[in-house]
C-alpha cells in the first residue's frame, strides 16, 4: 500500500490508484518479495529480484541487459532523469516512499487525471496517464501493457471506487 496518508494524497481513491500502478508496474508478486516495490530496480522479476538498500537518492543504476535499457527504480518506476528535476522542483528530502508517493501524484496532477480519479472514472484516468507508465494499457513504449480488467481488479481491491 502506498505509504503517503489518505489525507495527505487527497482520498481514498488516490491511494487506490497508486496501489494500482504499482501492481501495473511491478506485479503483485515482486511487490511482495521486496519493501512494496519502492527499492525495486528496472529488470527485477519475482524470480531474480534487483533491489538497492538505501532511500537517500534515486539509485541512478542503467540497466542495460534489458531491451530498453532504462534507470528506472522504485514503486512507480521513476527515470534518474525525471526524478532530479521533480525532486527540485518539489523539494523532496529523498527517494523514500513517500516522496515516491508524492513524486506519483504530481504525475497523475499534471495529466489531468487527479479529477478522474476522484470521480471514479477509473477508465478515463488511465488512458489519461497511459504515456507516462509503460506498463498501462495504450501507453505504447512495446513494452507488456497489462489489460484494463487486471488494473481495475487491483484498484477495487485496494478500496478504489467506480462510477458505473
Amino acid at each position: 500500500m502506498a505509504r503517503i496518508t489518505v489525507t495527505a494524497a487527497g482520498g481514498r481513491n488516490r491511494i487506490a490508484f497508486l496501489d494500482m500502478i504499482a501492481v501495473s508496474e511491478i506485479g503483485s508478486e515482486l511487490l511482495s518479495k521486496s519493501d512494496d516495490g519502492y527499492n525495486v530496480l528496472v529488470g527485477s522479476t519475482p524470480l531474480r529480484p534487483l533491489l538497492f538498500s538505501g532511500y537517500a537518492a534515486h539509485p541512478n543504476v542503467l540497466n542495460r541487459q534489458i531491451p530498453v535499457p532504462s534507470t528506472a527504480a522504485g514503486r512507480y518506476q521513476i527515470l534518474a532523469r525525471w526524478w532530479r528535476i521533480y525532486q527540485a522542483q518539489m523539494k523532496l528530502p529523498d527517494f523514500g516512499p513517500i516522496s515516491q508517493d508524492r513524486y506519483a501524484l504530481q504525475q497523475l496532477r499534471e495529466h489531468g487525471a487527479l479529477p478522474l480519479i476522484d470521480a471514479g472514472r477509473f477508465r478515463e484516468a488511465v488512458a489519461q496517464v497511459s504515456n507516462v507508465w509503460a506498463s498501462l494499457p495504450g501507453a505504447g513504449y512495446g513494452q507488456h501493457e497489462n489489460r484494463i480488467e487486471h488494473l481495475l481488479a487491483a484498484y477495487r481491491a485496494a478500496g478504489g471506487e467506480v462510477v458505473a
